[in-house]
């Protein structure tokens, strides 16, 4: 049954509303930004609503959407590398004192050496390891083999692994 298109426009608003906290948290596992993150998926939000037609009732809807957040992320990527554009990373003492330091410290030794990994791992792991997406789902979202993102996460756990040990090791 097709419904008339104000009402699946209506369904549709409420559902990529209801998946705004998996895509903020794709978003920041890719750009380790907490502003890069939220506009990166306004930008998504604004794509999928201003090309609502080219979504498919009955198919994955967040599967969709992360696909238009990792493109809009290529296409943000691109954009700063032809501008030369840096950004300056997050403070990284703004809890200093804090009883939650350690935790801090911890998470920022992760984003650190997730942020070393390489745009494809980083893609991979928001998707499996953070969002908790299905391999097959996540191969559909970045367009590639499912034998192809099992190796891509198999290489980019092994290179983490690495990067926290030695982190772990030159510290202590």
């Amino acid at each position: 049954m097709r419904f008339p298109y104000k009402t699946m426009s209506i369904v549709l608003e409420n559902d990529i509303a209801a998946l705004l906290p998996r895509l903020r948290r794709f978003a920041r596992s890719i750009t380790f930004h907490r502003e890069d993150a939220d506009d990166l998926v306004q930008v998504a939000v604004e794509r999928a609503l201003t090309r609502a037609e080219q979504w498919e009732p009955g198919t994955r809807l967040d599967s969709w959407m992360f696909r238009i957040v990792k493109n809009a992320w290529i296409d943000e990527v691109r954009s700063r590398a032809r501008r030369a554009e840096l950004f300056a990373p997050e403070e990284e003492g703004e809890h200093v004192g804090d009883d939650a330091a350690e935790a801090h410290q911890r998470r920022m030794a992760i984003e650190k050496a997730i942020s070393l990994l390489s745009e494809d791992h980083r893609m991979v792991i928001g998707l499996v390891l953070v969002d908790g997406l299905p391999y097959k789902d996540a191969a559909e979202v970045l367009e590639i083999p499912m034998g192809t993102l099992t190796s891509r996460l198999a290489r980019a756990r092994e290179a983490l692994q690495e990067l926290l040990s030695d982190r772990a090791r030159m510290k202590g």
